[in-house]
């Protein structure tokens, strides 16, 4: 099932996400999210981006990589992560967001992380990601935390993009990919 993508001014996107209980079988939900994420030609997706506020995202970073790159994507989905360390040198990148199209901003984040998860198994992991994984990684979870890559931007950014996320939220906007606006 491909669900619509619940686009920026919905509450729901600046709520914390609540933990999952350990063992729910969420099998076709996360296959849900990663056929609704490919379909909007995405390279992660968070479960409120769905209209489902708990603890879980998806990412596929080889959409990410060129083939000179030295690390190695990842597609995987995340339950209920956190985030132990961001470390290394902070860089900028122009990132975006399915639930905010067409807004685009260079954001500084530390180019690595540890992050503890569960598995689609519910095997506990804790792995090093780098460079455009890691950030795919901050992004999404960012998105669990209840924070937008637009609220990182600071004054003559943020109200330059103010005027597009306002057109965003009453769905003036084109996408492929279906979306609920809470303004229209």
């Amino acid at each position: 099932m491909i669900y619509p993508i619940v686009a920026y001014g919905n509450p729901i996107l600046k709520k914390e996400a609540a933990e999952i209980h350990e063992g729910a079988d969420l099998k076709t939900l996360i296959q849900d999210m990663f056929a609704t994420m490919d379909h909007a030609s995405g390279v992660g997706l968070a479960a409120p981006q769905i209209n489902q506020a708990v603890r879980l995202f998806v990412i596929d970073s080889n959409l990410m990589l060129d083939e000179q790159d030295e690390e190695k994507g990842v597609r995987r989905a995340f339950i209920n992560p956190i985030i132990l360390d961001e470390y290394g040198d902070d860089y900028g990148f122009e990132e975006g967001c399915l639930s905010i199209p067409d807004v685009r901003a260079e954001i500084i984040r530390p180019e690595k992380l540890t992050i503890e998860y569960y598995d689609e198994n519910w095997n506990l992991k804790e792995e090093e990601f780098s460079g455009m994984t890691a950030r795919v990684i901050q992004h999404e979870y960012d998105h669990l935390e209840g924070i937008l890559f637009v609220d990182y931007l600071k004054g003559l950014k943020k109200r330059l993009v103010q005027s597009k996320l306002i057109e965003v939220s009453k769905g003036k906007v084109h996408t492929d990919y279906r979306m609920i606006y809470p303004l229209k």
